[in-house]
C-alpha cells in the first residue's frame, strides 16, 4: 500500500499542523509554529523564517541545534551500535557511570530515558529503603508548586493540583509544605517518612529557588528520621544553574541521597538518570526495576561527549546567564507589568503583573521562542551556548512588547 501522505520536503506549516490535529491525540495545546532544522540557536520553520530558542525544547537543547560535535558521535555510534539491552555490557554504561559519580558526589547511577521515568524510579527506591526498616515507612514529603512528571507516581508527588485532579486517586501518604517554610517541614517529615522529594530551583512552577537553609534542614531531616532526600534535577540541573547540578550551586554542597536528571543529558536523545549513595542504592536488589531502553550505546556516548562540552561551557554558563539576569532587571525596573526576575545561570523567570500567554505568542511572531508557566512568568532556558549578543537580541525583543503590554487594572 502506497502511503498518501505528502513528501516531508516542502510541507507547508499549515499541513504539517492540519496532519497532527487530525491524528495525533491532542493534549497539547501547541504554539502556531512549526520547525523543520535547527542550527546553534536558532531554529526555522518550513518558509525559512528564523528564530533565536531560548526554550530549547524545555531545556533538552542546551547545546544549541546541530552542535559538530554531538552530530559527529551520533554518526559515528549510529553506525556501530544504537542499542543491545541491558542483557548484555556495552563500552558505554559504565563509563558514563563513572563519570556521573565524579561530577554529582554520589556513586551509582540506572539508566532509564526521561525525568519522569527517573522519578518513578527514586520513588521506588525510597519505599524500598523505607519497608527494610518498617512496613509503615512508605510516606513521602514533597512541595507544594512543584513539579515532577505526568506518570501517576511523579503526579502523586507533584504540589499542583490541577495536574493531579483528573487521575485521582495517586499514591498515598503524600504531604505536601510550603516552598522555604523550614517550621511545616519540620511538622511534616516523621518516622513514617521514605523519601523527601524536591527541585532546587522549582521550574514549571514558576523558576522558585530554595533556599539553603532549606536544603540544609531536608537534609537534617532525612538523616534524622532514616528517609532518601531525593534532589529532581530534570530541568534545574545539569549545567542549567552554571554548575553541574543545582545542589552544588551554593559554597557548601549538600548532598542528596539520591539525584535524578534527564533533559539536555544526551541532546534530545531521550536519557534519564537516577544516581544514588550506596545507601539509596542497597534498597534495588537483581529484579527489582529495569528499563528496555535506558541506557543503550548511542544515548550515553552521545552523553559522555555532552558532559566533555558542558565541562568546557560551565563558565560561560555563569557569565552570559548573570548577564542576561542583569539585563532582565533593568527591564524590571523600565515596566511596571514585571514582578520580579528569578533564577540561576540559565534558568531564569519574569513573573508579570499580567497574563504572559500573548506575549510569548506575539514574541514568536518577532523571532524570538519562550514560554509561559503558571501563567504570569516568562520562562526562559536558553542554549548554553548563547551569547551575551544572543542575549541582547533576546532582551530587545522582550522590551519591545512589555513596553506594549496592558497593566493588568486597564
Amino acid at each position: 500500500m502506497t502511503s498518501a501522505l505528502p513528501p516531508v520536503s516542502g510541507m507547508s506549516a499549515q499541513v504539517i499542523m492540519d496532519l497532527e490535529r487530525e491524528h495525533v491525540l491532542q493534549n497539547y495545546a501547541r504554539y502556531p509554529l512549526a520547525v523543520v532544522r535547527g542550527k546553534g540557536c536558532h531554529v526555522y520553520d518550513p518558509e525559512g523564517h528564523r528564530y533565536l530558542d531560548f526554550i530549547t525544547g524545555i531545556g533538552v537543547n542546551a547545546l544549541g541545534h546541530a552542535h559538530p560535535r554531538i552530530v559527529k558521535v551520533i554518526r559515528e555510534q549510529a553506525a556501530l551500535l544504537i542499542h543491545s539491552s541491558n542483557l548484555y555490557y556495552h563500552p558505554y554504561q559504565g563509563r558514563l557511570a563513572a563519570r556521573l559519580a565524579q561530577i554529582s558526589g554520589l556513586q551509582r547511577t540506572f539508566f532509564c530515558n526521561s525525568g519522569a521515568e527517573a522519578i518513578e524510579g527514586a520513588l521506588k527506591m525510597a519505599r524500598a529503603h523505607g519497608h527494610a526498616i518498617h512496613p509503615e515507612k512508605f510516606e513521602f514529603v514533597s512541595l507544594e508548586n512543584s513539579f515532577h512528571g505526568r506518570t501517576l507516581g511523579a503526579l502523586s508527588v507533584t504540589g499542583q493540583p490541577k495536574y493531579r485532579g483528573d487521575f485521582e486517586p495517586l499514591l498515598a501518604g503524600v504531604r505536601f509544605v510550603a516552598l522555604n517554610d523550614m517550621a511545616a517541614l519540620e511538622a511534616a517529615v516523621t518516622e513514617r517518612t521514605a523519601g523527601i522529594v524536591m527541585e532546587l530551583i522549582q521550574g514549571e512552577g514558576g523558576i522558585y529557588p530554595l533556599t539553603g537553609e532549606y536544603v540544609a534542614k531536608a537534609r537534617e531531616l532525612a538523616d534524622r528520621h532514616n528517609a532518601l532526600l531525593i534532589a529532581d534535577e530534570t530541568q534545574c540541573g545539569v549545567g542549567r544553574p552554571g554548575t553541574y547540578f543545582a545542589y552544588q550551586r551554593s559554597g557548601h554542597v549538600i548532598l542528596p541521597d539520591v539525584m535524578v536528571a534527564a533533559k539536555p543529558l544526551a541532546c534530545g536523545i531521550p536519557l534519564g538518570i537516577i544516581v544514588a549513595n550506596e545507601k539509596a542504592a542497597a534498597a534495588i536488589k537483581p529484579g527489582m526495576h529495569g528499563s528496555t531502553f535506558g541506557g543503550g550505546a548511542l544515548a550515553c556516548r552521545v552523553a559522555l561527549e555532552f558532559l566533555d562540552i558542558l565541562e568546557e561551557l560551565l563558565p560561560a554558563i555563569q557569565r552570559v546567564g548573570g548577564y542576561f539576569h542583569v539585563k532582565l532587571n533593568e527591564l524590571a525596573r523600565k515596566h511596571s507589568c514585571v514582578k520580579e526576575v528569578r533564577g540561576f545561570g540559565l534558568m531564569l523567570g519574569m513573573e508579570l503583573t499580567i497574563p504572559g500567554k500573548q506575549i510569548v505568542l506575539d514574541a514568536i511572531a518577532e523571532g524570538l521562542l519562550l514560554n509561559c508557566t503558571h501563567d504570569t512568568v516568562l520562562r526562559f532556558l536558553p542554549p548554553y551556548i548563547a551569547t551575551e549578543r544572543d542575549v541582547d537580541q533576546a532582551v530587545k525583543i522582550i522590551g519591545k512588547l512589555l513596553g506594549k503590554a496592558r497593566p493588568a487594572a486597564e
